[in-house]
């Protein structure tokens, strides 16, 4: 392919890549054509406070009279959230390749920054399609936890917020117990140490925690927690060590625009963003999260019958800083989160008043951490609402009045969700069938996607950081591929 008018800039001093958001997009048939009409990216779900200055927004791509700058990469990852980033931090500690992520916002602005951080087993399944991607990823996150304890003296709970909490699966009633009974005997089986506690026994370990005499909660003391942007922080720092090298390069509040294909033979050759051409030499990889669906139409064109059916599964996080009236040994999840995950009956479920599709009812289940920072983080809901960032307070009522039922103490404390409170609101991308989306676009030998990790992106990154790799490099991976791939797995549009 002719290579660009613009001038190529020296590996070093190449500025860094962006996450891609879902766009309009136009068909670039060559990188000499003129620039792309500006496009605003889409509604982004954000982490912000209700009492202080919000995060900051991806910013509109802005219409220039000049060229956009062109760089060349081995590979080009469209999307910086803890996949997007995992994926290229692999890439540079396991390869000699290069690496360009491009974002149309700033890391930890979508589902990333609004998650709980969970690297937990006790609500998966041994013998699922997810379950040794989620084996292998908790071993390279406690990898990394090693390393960071070996490496500085705040070691990895200063870096990554890493903390030892294990994790209590609860239920309040028999029926529930008995769940987790079984739960905990298949989990034993499948190598993970767990143990059913009877409600006795949980009071032990965590007294604020209140079930029924006839209820109990399963336990994996080696659960894991992690602060989300410290891990972030710590990735992008690992990444950026690679920039002097002319093997890295960030672009943040970047849209993509484009992919960029050879005249004479069609194959992908890069991404445009709405500044920058991006040149991807081995593949592209798209890591866009619920933005990946549309992105993938503008990429493709109204021609293509590949639909991925990913779409936004709205998330409220409620964060009350210094929260003394509660105290937490371990991390915490109600029985009906494992539920709540595929829209079951043990969550409680709300009627939305907008209008009547099923889609909007959103469910709650109780979930409950304490951070690095002593601050308490309750959730949790999930909704289909689209994109909308908008804080839904009866969401936040029924949050707060659920975790009352299990914690009584906060029963007596009157919640201003109006004053000195974090909400964290995210977009998780949901997939129908429950699992993510990694693999190969059918016949484009060089674009993979990555997407469809819901609720567990954090928990599943690394897992699936090695995994592309092993896609890109031909290698046949630690874990199968299989379950993941596009082939045969979606069809015709929606």
């Amino acid at each position: 392919h002719s290579s660009s008018s613009s001038a190529v800039p020296s590996p070093d001093r190449l500025p860094s890549p962006l996450p891609m958001d879902a766009f309009a997009f136009s068909p670039a048939p060559s990188p000499n054509a003129a620039p792309f009409p500006s496009a605003s990216p889409s509604s982004r779900g954000h982490r912000f406070s209700i009492r202080g200055p919000r995060r900051r927004r991806p910013l509109p791509a802005l219409r220039s009279s000049a060229a956009p700058s062109a760089s060349h990469h081995d590979v080009v990852v469209v999307g910086a959230g803890i996949v997007g980033l995992s994926i290229a931090r692999h890439l540079l500690l396991h390869t000699p390749l290069s690496v360009a992520v491009a974002d149309a916002a700033v890391p930890c602005s979508g589902a990333t920054g609004a998650g709980q951080g969970y690297v937990w087993m006790s609500h998966r399944t041994p013998g699922s399609d997810t379950w040794d991607l989620a084996v292998r990823s908790k071993q390279l996150w406690e990898d990394l936890a090693a390393e960071m304890d070996g490496l500085r003296a705040g070691g990895a709970r200063e870096s990554l917020g890493w903390m030892k909490t294990g994790s209590l699966l609860v239920g309040r009633t028999s029926k529930e117990l008995a769940t987790l009974e079984e739960k905990t005997k298949v989990l034993s089986q499948a190598g993970i140490n767990a143990e059913c506690l009877s409600a006795s026994s949980l009071h032990a370990l965590e007294p604020a925690l209140c079930v029924r005499n006839d209820g109990g909660a399963m336990f994996l003391p080696e659960d894991r927690q992690i602060d989300v942007f410290q891990a972030v922080s710590l990735i992008e720092k690992i990444n950026r060590s690679y920039s002097p090298k002319g093997r890295y390069m960030e672009l943040y509040n970047d849209p993509a625009m484009s992919l960029i294909r050879s005249e004479v033979t069609g194959r992908v050759e890069g991404v445009q963003t709405s500044k920058n051409i991006l040149y991807g030499r081995k593949a592209t990889v798209v890591a866009s999260g619920a933005w990946t669906r549309s992105l993938l139409h503008s990429f493709l064109g109204p021609n293509s019958t590949l639909d991925i059916p990913v779409k936004p599964r709205k998330g409220h996080l409620l964060v009350l800083e210094n929260f003394d009236m509660l105290k937490l040994n371990h991390g915490i999840m109600e029985l009906g989160y494992v539920d709540h995950q595929g829209d079951n009956s043990h969550s409680i479920h709300l009627s939305s008043t907008s209008n009547k599709d099923e889609h909007d009812a959103a469910s709650i289940s109780m979930t409950a951490t304490l951070n690095t920072k002593g601050h308490l983080v309750l959730g949790s809901s999930r909704e289909f609402k689209g994109f909308s960032r908008e804080v839904d307070k009866s969401i936040l009522k029924s949050i707060w009045d659920r975790a009352g039922e299990f914690f009584p103490a906060i029963n007596n404390v009157h919640l201003d969700i109006d004053e000195d409170k974090e909400i964290r609101i995210g977009h998780r991308p949901y997939m129908p069938d429950g699992k993510p989306v990694i693999g190969f676009v059918p016949d484009m030998s060089n674009v993979l996607i990555a997407t469809g990790h819901e609720g567990s992106g954090l928990a599943l990154a690394l897992g699936t950081a090695e995994m592309v790799t092993d896609m890109i490099l031909g290698d046949p991976g630690r874990v199968d591929f299989t379950p993941f791939s596009i082939e045969n797995r979606f069809s015709g549009t929606a």
